[in-house]
């Protein structure tokens, strides 16, 4: 049993389960023609967690985290919040979210719009509270028609804070937002998840997902194609990268080279920069510059957007092939 605190008032909620999908699938009718934006997802997410979902557009990471929170139902499979149906967990306040989009009353200041909100739930957390942690102190007497958009993304945010959810889902929670007010969303949450709040979101941007999340799944072709920590995704990016600038000579056949190197698992080219990932960084190096006439080199650890990329485009592939 996992015991999480809030952290604002200290109270206590005892959870035996967190999020379960099993054999999930989601079909729409687009043109007279069947789509299908997720293929069938098995996932667990434990009590605290914090889990980030990642996936190219058409990956089927909003379409499932939709399912989660009980905004569609799934053509088949099951899924479980804390041990009930999704739409049961959001009414009584266990599961919350931050999502791109979500009607304001834009009319009406952001303070006012936390007040009307927080009267609709039995028990709640403090208005000034929440807007304090969402960010929002110095604009909530703003009028929501005012404020930027990532200013309406803190007020989406401090919305879903209102409940004290045990779970909170967040879709692309800091579009719009600049440097300096991601970096305090993020203070946020690690405080947050510190305290034992179960945290699953989307991004776009990776580097959110390196620094934040203590799990990464990775979706393609509405299918989960790699599962893990920070350290065994990059792993799937087999090595090192290796780059170098081909100033002379024809670099498509430099790519082409390096593609027939044992070990060798991506080659990409931008230019006159040719940029390989593999096993080998000595002999790839190697290579670039005795046989390439390469030069500006460069030898980094496999980053997480070079498994993304690798991991998403061998799933590209196979699906091509079959």
């Amino acid at each position: 049993m996992t015991t999480t605190t809030s952290p604002t008032t200290g109270a206590t909620t005892s959870t035996t389960e967190g999020v379960r999908l099993e054999g999930v699938t989601k079909h729409f009718r687009s043109g007279g023609e069947t789509v299908r934006a997720v293929a069938g997802v098995d996932l667990t997410i434990a009590p605290g967690e914090v889990v980030a979902v990642l996936g190219p557009n058409g990956a089927g990471k909003t379409t499932t985290l939709d399912m989660v929170l009980g905004l569609t139902e799934p053509t088949s499979g099951t899924i479980t919040s804390f041990g009930a149906a999704p739409r049961r967990a959001v009414h009584e306040g266990r599961v919350s979210a931050v999502l791109q989009t979500g009607g304001l009353l834009r009319d009406l200041t952001a303070r006012e719009v936390v007040r009307y909100v927080a009267s609709t739930f039995p028990r709640h957390e403090p208005v000034e509270t929440v807007i304090e942690r969402a960010g929002l102190a110095d604009k909530a007497n703003r009028l929501v028609s005012k404020l930027s958009g990532g200013e309406q993304q803190r007020l989406r945010f401090a919305l879903a804070l209102l409940p004290d959810p045990v779970l909170l889902i967040l879709d692309e929670p800091t579009a719009g937002m600049d440097v300096g007010a991601r970096a305090d969303f993020w203070r946020t949450m690690h405080e947050d998840a510190s305290n034992g709040r179960t945290v699953l979101f989307a991004t776009h941007y990776l580097e959110e997902a390196d620094r934040f999340a203590d799990r990464i799944v990775m979706m393609a072709g509405g299918r989960v194609v790699a599962d893990g920590t920070t350290e065994q995704i990059r792993a799937r990016a087999s090595g090192r990268t290796v780059s170098a600038d081909i100033r002379r000579g024809d670099v498509g056949a430099a790519a082409e080279r390096l593609r027939g190197l044992e070990g060798t698992s991506s080659v990409t080219v931008s230019g006159e920069r040719v940029t390989v990932i593999g096993e080998d960084s000595d002999q790839l190096a190697r290579v670039l510059l005795t046989e390439l006439d390469g030069s500006n080199l460069e030898v980094t650890t496999a980053s997480l957007d070079a498994a993304f990329l690798a991991i998403t485009g061998e799933h590209v592939e196979q699906e091509m092939q079959s």
